[in-house]
């Protein structure tokens, strides 16, 4: 049976019965004139392939049954759990969105989570194409720290084997939090919904990435006033700080903004505040729009300011430290 006569039987493209035989799923009898020609072992196969996309097992996964490396049963108890998962997310997202709603917040622009009591008051996550853009990295062997909401929880994702120097340090501040995720395949990156990527690495590396995404996604290109490594942060569109505290003012009817800040992320916000206090050792863009320079980190400068503060009876409104 030729190509054609098989499109007919199955309903199936020219194009999608190249890419079965592409990926290894199929290998027609090719004639003495190079064209395919179908056996009824190979449209039984084919068969098989187009019911287990139906339910959107994975080619790879499709792969080891046809190979007999694995069961057709251990597939799709794998593959229910993988459902459940995607279940569970939507579900939180119907939840959240339900509770946004109810709340009148007009706009979703990030997360934003009740440090208290771990609620979520807001959100906002990539669409799906954040795994183009997770293809892309891993391609050039640039490996991300990957933050989303897996199964109701924020959790943040990396293989400890291939962090840079300046990642595994990063993650060694980081001990003890009940957000740390490692993963040790590939696949495990694009589980949840993604809401914000970071790479640590070289600059010339990551310049060309930032260069590329700087226009599609709220991208963030400084290296790290504490350890002079390079990171590029890449969230979606219309995220900052400043657009979440924007948030909490219309929720919470705050007047008042006094803010903290070290970095050149937190330059929107000190812009937004009608208080902005930078750390001694803050970048130096952001103490020059400072209201005050207060002591350093390393002398915890933002502790001695609020106790001292609180003291006074000075602060009666909001305060959001960086």
């Amino acid at each position: 049976m030729q190509i054609k006569e098989v499109q007919e039987k199955l309903k199936i493209s020219s194009y999608t019965l190249r890419y079965y035989e592409k990926m290894g799923l199929i290998q027609p009898y090719r004639d003495e004139n190079g064209y395919r020609n179908y056996s009824e072992e190979d449209i039984h196969k084919i068969e098989r392939i187009m019911f287990l996309r139906d339910i959107n097992v994975p080619i790879e996964d499709i792969k080891d049954i046809l190979n007999n490396k694995v069961t057709f049963q251990d597939v799709l108890e794998s593959h229910i759990q993988k459902v459940n998962t995607e279940i569970e997310s939507l579900q939180y997202i119907k939840n959240m969105c339900e509770d946004l709603k109810e709340k009148n917040i007009p706009l979703l622009d990030q997360v934003i989570e009740d440090n208290q009591t771990g609620d979520m008051i807001s959100s906002h996550c990539f669409q799906k194409d954040i795994h183009a853009v997770l293809d892309h990295f891993l391609s050039h062997h640039i490996y991300p720290i990957v933050y989303a909401f897996i199964d109701g929880e924020e959790k943040f994702s990396f293989i400890p084997e291939k962090c840079t120097p300046a990642m595994l340090e990063f993650i060694k501040t980081r001990q003890g939090d009940p957000r740390i995720r490692i993963i040790h395949h590939l696949k495990d990156f694009y589980v949840g919904q993604i809401f914000y990527v970071t790479l640590i690495d070289e600059t010339d590396k990551l310049k060309p990435f930032y260069a590329y995404y700087q226009k599609q996604y709220h991208c963030l290109f400084q290296k790290d006033i504490y350890t002079n490594q390079q990171w590029l942060e890449i969230m979606p569109q219309g995220t900052s700080k400043a657009h979440a505290i924007e948030q909490l003012k219309h929720i919470y009817h705050y007047d008042r903004l006094v803010v903290f800040g070290d970095g050149e992320n937190d330059i929107e916000m000190f812009q937004l505040a009608n208080e902005a206090y930078a750390v001694d050792n803050a970048h130096e863009k952001l103490k020059a729009i400072a209201t005050q320079i207060i002591p350093s980190n390393d002398q915890d400068g933002v502790a001695q300011f609020l106790k001292q503060t609180w003291k006074n009876k000075e602060l009666s409104s909001l305060i959001l430290d960086k």
